[in-house]
């Protein structure tokens, strides 16, 4: 499928009203540019079809390897909604249901990937309740944080708020009951960062402030945010840039994948709290930790991180940490055996 400039996202509302379903950022922005590519209207649109080159670069590889590449387009086809339904119960099935990845005439490398068929009614042929926006708004944003909370403010800018409670909003963004048990917490790493990147970064930006009564203790329970036009931000991004085609493409080979990209990968797991060379800290420590056949194995990495990051959450959840990344450093420094 040809590169347009300007990719048109158009979604449903209920379709995102739903939790973020644990996806990556990654895994985020590839949906979205999937239904970027998507005719919403032409049900026979649902294949479609990204070069190697093109999908590397949304799954933010370096070189690829065939077991990367099979674990990404697994995980993309596990991925499941839950529709709720007027009697309290809800369906449940996948976004996607096939996946191929092969090479054209031409011996260039594809990944093709196709919707599911219960799907079909949250992408296609819907007449009433979505909204839409311009892809290049979730191509700069850094964290699924940022991108879920562009999504579900974008979809009442023409109302110009939204009410939501602190809960409901959690769920929204997918952010784990654990996490951000202190509404200060939750101010800094969540409201405040998703702030200044829509700001910076797409066509929306808000304001947001305490809303209706308070919980016992003064708990903040629900919040307004105000919605408006960022009249300031003039330099999108297209899909182009972001891919770059003037790259030379990369072959699928058995090379390691770049280090750099790894500690992005591995960032995730601290929802991207922590620079990329505080992760190397952490990567070095886990060298003493961890055995070496799990260090070569990114997912072990990440959920062994992710772990110890949300042990830091509930550490914080009934102490004062004035120092997170110090924090979390001695917790895996406690883990190694001299």
């Amino acid at each position: 499928m040809a590169i347009k400039k300007n990719y048109i996202i158009k979604k449903r509302n209920i379709l995102n009203e739903l939790r973020a379903n644990n996806m990556t950022l990654q895994e985020l922005r590839f949906f979205s540019i999937y239904l970027s590519k998507i005719n919403p209207d032409k049900l026979e649109t649902r294949m479609v079809r990204f070069s190697l080159t093109d999908f590397q670069k949304i799954m933010d590889f370096g070189k690829l390897n065939i077991n990367q590449l099979k674990n990404t387009t697994n995980n993309l086809l596990s991925k499941i909604v839950n529709i709720p339904n007027e009697r309290g119960g809800y369906s449940a099935f996948q976004l996607f249901k096939k996946c191929n990845v092969d090479t054209n005439e031409h011996g260039d490398w594809y990944v093709e990937i196709d919707a599911h068929d219960e799907a079909l009614p949250l992408m296609f042929e819907f007449k009433n309740k979505f909204f839409s926006y311009q892809l290049w708004n979730a191509l700069r944003l850094k964290s699924t944080n940022h991108l879920r909370m562009y999504e579900i403010l974008k979809q009442y800018e023409k109302i110009g708020e939204r009410i939501l409670l602190v809960e409901e909003l959690r769920e929204l963004l997918g952010i784990d009951k654990k996490e951000y048990l202190r509404f200060d917490n939750f101010k800094v790493f969540v409201l405040n960062s998703c702030q200044e990147a829509l700001e910076k970064y797409t066509d929306i930006k808000f304001t947001y402030e305490p809303y209706g009564k308070k919980g016992r203790g003064g708990k903040i329970l629900t919040l307004k945010f105000t919605i408006q036009h960022n009249e300031n931000y003039e330099n999108p991004i297209s899909l182009e840039q972001f891919i770059n085609l003037d790259e030379q493409p990369q072959e699928i080979n058995l090379v390691e994948q770049q280090f750099h990209r790894k500690l992005e990968f591995l960032c995730q797991a601290c929802n991207n709290e922590f620079s990329i060379p505080q992760i190397k800290i952490i990567y070095d420590l886990l060298l003493k930790i961890l055995p070496y056949r799990l260090l070569e194995q990114d997912t072990e990495v990440y959920d062994y991180i992710k772990r110890k990051y949300d042990e830091l959450n509930w550490r914080a959840s009934y102490t004062t940490i004035t120092y997170r990344f110090g924090y979390l450093k001695k917790i895996l420094e406690a883990e190694i055996i001299e």
